[in-house]
Parts: C-alpha cells; sequence; structure tokens
C-alpha cells in the first residue's frame, strides 16, 4: 500500500531503506497526518524544499479542547512537532524529535481556522534545529516552539 505524500515521514529517495508492509502501515497511522487513523488530526502539509518550510491548515473541535473553547496544549505541542517533522523530508532524512521547548503566548480557539508553519533554522551534523508557529488567518502567533531533531539510521527502524 502506498503511503500518500502528505503521510510521508521518509523523502522518496528513502523508499527503499523502510520497505516492508508494517513500515507502509505505520505511515499511514500517524497521529498527526496519517489519513487512516480515525483520531488523528488528519494535517496535510505543503512542503516547500527551496525555503524547508512546511505549511498546514488547521481547524480543530471540541474533540481536542483543553479550556472551553479553546485547544488542549498537548495538542497545540503535538502540532508543533508535527510541523517541525515534516521539514526532515526536504533534508531527505529520518530525524527523531530530542527535544522541544514550546511558547503558549495566547489561547488558540477551536472552530475556527488556524495556520501552522515550521521552518528550518540550521543543521550541525546529525542535529536538526527546526521552529514551529501556529497562527491565526491574520497572522497572530498563538504558540511557538523551536525542537532539535536527530538524524537516524533508517536500518535501526527497520530492524525494530
Amino acid at each position: 500500500m502506498p503511503i500518500p505524500e502528505e503521510a510521508r515521514h521518509l523523502p522518496a529517495s528513502m523508499d527503499d531503506a523502510m520497505q516492508s508492509p508494517e513500515a507502509a502501515k505505520r505511515g499511514t497511522n500517524c497521529f498527526g497526518c496519517g489519513p487512516t487513523n480515525p483520531q488523528g488530526l488528519h494535517l496535510k502539509f505543503v512542503i516547500d524544499a527551496a525555503d524547508l518550510t512546511a505549511t498546514a491548515p488547521v481547524n480543530l473541535t471540541r474533540l481536542h479542547e483543553g479550556p472551553p473553547g479553546y485547544i488542549h496544549g498537548g495538542i497545540i505541542a503535538t502540532l508543533l512537532d508535527e510541523a517541525m517533522s515534516k521539514l526532515n523530508r526536504p533534508l531527505e532524512v529520518l530525524a527523531v524529535t530530542r527535544n522541544m521547548q514550546v511558547d503558549y503566548l495566547r489561547p488558540s480557539p477551536l472552530n475556527q481556522p488556524l495556520t501552522l508553519i515550521g521552518r528550518h533554522l540550521r543543521r550541525e551534523g546529525r542535529k536538526l534545529y527546526h521552529q514551529a508557529e501556529l497562527t491565526t488567518a491574520e497572522g497572530t502567533i498563538l504558540a511557538q516552539a523551536t525542537g532539535l531533531f536527530l538524524v537516524v539510521d533508517p536500518a535501526v527502524l527497520k530492524r525494530l
């Protein structure tokens, strides 16, 4: 079963490294972007390989509520992590989140169109530094994060 482009965690050039039915199934079940996860967020990213950005529209419902009328903080952290992780694809690497710092600047409303933007900052060997923002349609930043991702060998995951 081919993995839909918006659900890919690996760049297409790494398909051979992770070809297995289990890997394909895991790729479509991602909580953030997997199309087959019934409880997932179903995010659809547009990746700009030239600018190393990943952008997705977000419009969440009461299923994702924390304070009444607002997105749960853990879901916001998940959104930001997902936007940053999508930047690994145009960099042609498989990388995992080592750590991230989230700043919640304003309450993030439910049932309103928001935008999720991830940007690559720099690379130092295996270390990838990314940032992400959740914004209103008008561009007001609601939450932001920086993250450190570590490049891993796909063969290591294949053995798991």
